[in-house]
């Protein structure tokens, strides 16, 4: 009867324990997407090696699209969301908007939009904001990294404020594009999110 019930009680705790599993969706861009990587060298391919590594078993979906601007991601992600149904949404877009020289506010709004809609799904929500090189200009530069802030406190999630701060200056670090990370450089930028990523996630051991 005591081998029974230590065998009942411990199916329980692995029950309990499963149902603590953070499902992740990344929804970036090509800094996310691992352009001109291969798949399984992007930072969110290694963050599922990370997980695994830190005790969790949740599973990491890469829903990062090439050249996405926030109006492209917003209108897709209602259907991701039900898809996936993540515990967790990675919001690393903004970079296109930024370099298309899209107005803020629009990129604010689509922001927003993403942020209440993964909330609304249940999802928490960790927000990355991105920096323009400095031929922008001062002004529309600024207020378009005051943005990621304007929105992580207004909808009081997290914010990492810039992807790249860990490699921004080291011109090694990047394809001969100089936008985009090489496979090296991505341990790197995992590591920063990482940093950012792991309060918000309830599992692990």
């Amino acid at each position: 009867m005591l081998l029974l019930r230590s065998i009942v009680s411990l199916c329980l705790l692995l029950v309990v324990a499963g149902a603590h599993a953070d499902d992740i969706l990344v929804w970036g861009d090509s800094l996310s997407a691992g352009y001109r990587l291969r798949a399984d060298q992007s930072w969110p391919s290694l963050l599922q090696g990370r997980l695994a590594a830190e005790g969790f078993e949740g599973r990491v979906v890469n829903g990062s699209v090439s050249g996405e601007t926030t109006a492209g991601g917003h209108s897709r992600l209602p259907n991701a969301l039900e898809r996936h149904r993540p515990d967790v949404l990675i919001l690393a877009l903004g970079a296109n908007d930024g370099l298309r020289g899209l107005p803020p506010p629009l990129m604010r709004r689509n922001l927003a939009g993403m942020i209440d809609a993964a909330h609304a799904a249940g999802a928490r929500v960790l927000l990355i904001g991105m920096r323009l090189p400095p031929n922008y200009g001062p002004v529309y530069a600024a207020k378009f990294q005051e943005s990621f802030t304007r929105v992580a406190d207004d909808h009081e999630v997290a914010l990492l404020p810039f992807l790249l701060e860990p490699i921004a200056l080291d011109a090694a670090a990047f394809l001969d594009d100089g936008l985009h990370p090489t496979a090296a450089a991505q341990p790197a930028i995992l590591d920063h999110v990482w940093r950012a990523l792991r309060p918000l996630l309830v599992g692990g051991s």
